[in-house]
């Protein structure tokens, strides 16, 4: 075993030590991220300023564009300043602010994209009730009870982590302060803190998980009932991007976060990691406006009105 002691730094090696690649690496991020900005923040506004979009579905969707502005802001920069040194230091506090908020924010874009399963459901299956189901505030409680859920996460997992003991020279392969690297560092036993993050996440995934399937078998029963072609393809038109947006994040968190022990290869784990920090926030925005006719008209309207 290594020798240990009260850690106060930590050092990201970030994702490359070619100064020439580092280059290359950093205006591409730094693009990513103005676009991620610029596509969330833009899909933000639209949607504040179109009363036809004032509906819990894109409620919802503002909130996600929301969720994928605060989780690309806690990791891009930083992999920006990363890519221009060789390393760079995150105190200790700084790490576990880091890694806290990224829990916080990863946990609740699952309960949000849960809740706007459940959205479609009362839409296509209830369409009588839906207006009286999905009130504002029945809305507004379960985007609250997101970020409470995303809280709960995050406090279980870092106070965790907290106890842990790190081996010197404190150095984490990563580009950001995330959890299997930090489990990887330890010194002491991470059994238990391993127990809490699966316990956590899977608790998390897997109820999330259980209200999207149930949501869209109930979706998928009444759209098979449907008559008319032209009616099933708009009824599922409304789910499609959903799905999309479902199947991206929770395959790249399930595969980083319920096997918190797993000892892939560093590059593996980084691209994964890319992914769902800087790729999956990048094309919500586009999954969510080049495959929904209402957002498309919208968006029309608006810049007819601007020109």
């Amino acid at each position: 075993m290594e020798n240990s002691s009260i850690v106060t730094n930590f050092i990201l090696l970030g994702m490359t030590a070619n100064p020439q690649l580092g280059v290359l690496l950093f205006g591409v991020f730094f693009l990513v991220y103005i676009m991620t900005l610029w596509g969330n923040l833009g899909l933000v506004v639209l949607i504040r300023a179109s009363p036809c979009l004032h509906t819990p579905m894109y409620f919802f969707l503002s909130n996600l564009s929301f969720l994928d502005v605060c989780f690309s802001s806690i990791t891009i920069p930083k992999t920006l300043a990363n890519l221009l040194y060789k390393v760079q230091a995150v105190s200790f506090l700084g790490c576990m602010t880091q890694m806290g908020l990224f829990i916080i924010f990863a946990s609740a874009e699952c309960n949000l994209l849960a809740s706007m399963a459940y959205d479609r459901y009362m839409a296509i299956c209830h369409p009588l009730l839906y207006h009286t189901t999905m009130a504002r505030v029945r809305c507004l409680l379960l985007v609250t009870g997101s970020y409470l859920g995303g809280l709960v996460n995050m406090v279980s997992v870092t106070s965790s982590i907290t106890q842990l003991s790190f081996c010197q020279p404190y150095v984490l392969p990563h580009f950001f302060c995330d959890i299997p690297p930090l489990l990887a560092l330890a010194c002491s036993d991470p059994w238990v803190t391993q127990i809490v993050v699966v316990s956590c996440g899977g608790f998390t995934l897997i109820i999330s998980i259980m209200v999207i399937l149930v949501s869209y078998l109930s979706v998928l029963t009444t759209i098979l009932r449907i008559p008319s072609v032209s009616g099933k393809q708009k009824a599922f038109s409304t789910c499609a991007s959903h799905l999309t947006a479902v199947g991206l994040y929770y395959g790249t968190t399930m595969y980083t976060y319920l096997q918190p022990s797993q000892r892939g290869s560093q590059a593996g784990n980084q691209v994964v990691s890319v992914f769902y920090t800087m790729v999956i926030p990048l094309l919500n925005p586009l999954i969510y406006s080049l495959r929904n006719q209402e957002v498309k008209v919208a968006l029309w309207k608006r810049l007819k009105q601007s020109l």
